[in-house]
This record gives C-alpha cells, structure tokens and sequence, in this order.
C-alpha cells in the first residue's frame, strides 16, 4: 500500500485546495458584478457675480470723493481744474472774477452755488459756450472763503454732476491777481 504514498496524500489534498481557492474565486465573481463606474459630476457653474451697486451720496458734501484732476495756470490770471471742467478767470478792467462750470450749456440763465467749508452762496449764471459763467466781484467774501475753505469746495449746477474741487494755491493766485 506503500507503493505510492505521494499519490494517495494527493487524492485527498484535490478537495483542500478547491476548498482553499473558493473565498478567491467567489471574490472574483464579485468583482465581476461590479457595475460600470458614474461618469464624473460636472464642474459647478461659478456663482453669478455679485450686483454692485453705487454707494449712497454722502450725507455731508465734504465727505464725497473729489473730483478727478488738478488745477494748473493756463493764463495770468486763469487758473483751470480738470482740464476745464471749472475756469477761475481774472477780468482786472472789471475787477471781478469770472466764474466758469463747464458743462451741458444751457440756452437761459440757471443757478450756480458754491459751497465752502463757512458758506453755501448760489449765484445767477449766464450761458456761455459750453457752460455757465458767473462774475463776482473781486474783494467778494465768497471768493476768500474758496480760498480759505478746509480743504475743498463744491461747484453745483443743474443737470451736471457736483464738482468737488481743493482749494490749492492757484484760486488764492487768481483772486489776489483781480485785487
């Protein structure tokens, strides 16, 4: 019975290693069934930028932003801000200074106020090309206060948008020259 003892212990060693192999084969199986991966989610659509929408006007002229520009002499005696947006001008035979808001020119006279730090004055413009032009005598207190004002004043007219304007050295330079 001897003869062949490798031959009998493998006889019964069949069923062990099919025993041993099933827990492989049914994961095998299994992984079979497994269904075809999702497709990828679509990126997120970005988010709507948000509406901006105007800051409120100030409550206080004197905390709105200033006007955009710088004064520069163009004339003895003529001082402009923002290329033009506002003229001071000198007419030394009249002794007055003239006063000029660029702008949408109106065909009849409007109103022009001008706001300082100590006083608030609207004057009677006349159209003029391209604006509205105003003359105040030279030793006029309005034309100290422009001057003296903490820092800016305004420029305000009907149908265009308030100028807020420093009051550099060269409104003193004007009105000193018409003195």
């Amino acid at each position: 019975m001897k003869a062949n003892p490798r031959r009998l212990a493998a006889v019964p060693s069949f069923p062990r290693k099919l025993v041993a192999s099933a827990p492989l084969t049914a994961l095998a199986l299994l992984a079979a069934c497994v269904s075809a991966p999702q497709p990828p989610a679509p990126p997120p659509r970005p988010a709507p930028a948000p509406v901006t929408r105007p800051a409120p006007p100030p409550a206080d002229w004197r905390d709105a932003p200033q006007t955009p520009g710088d004064w520069s002499m163009t004339a003895p005696g003529t001082a402009t801000f923002a290329g033009g947006l506002f003229t001071m001008r000198c007419n030394r035979p009249a002794g007055t200074v003239t006063l000029i808001r660029a702008g949408n020119a109106a065909s009849a006279p409007g109103s022009l106020t001008v706001r300082t730090s100590d006083v608030a004055r609207a004057l009677t413009a006349t159209p003029v090309a391209g604006g509205l032009a105003v003359d105040v005598p030279a030793r006029d207190a309005l034309l100290d206060a422009m001057a003296f004002s903490k820092g800016r004043f305004a420029i305000e007219t009907a149908g265009t948008a308030t100028l807020y304007i420093p009051s550099w050295t060269e409104v003193s330079r004007v009105v000193e020259d018409c003195r």
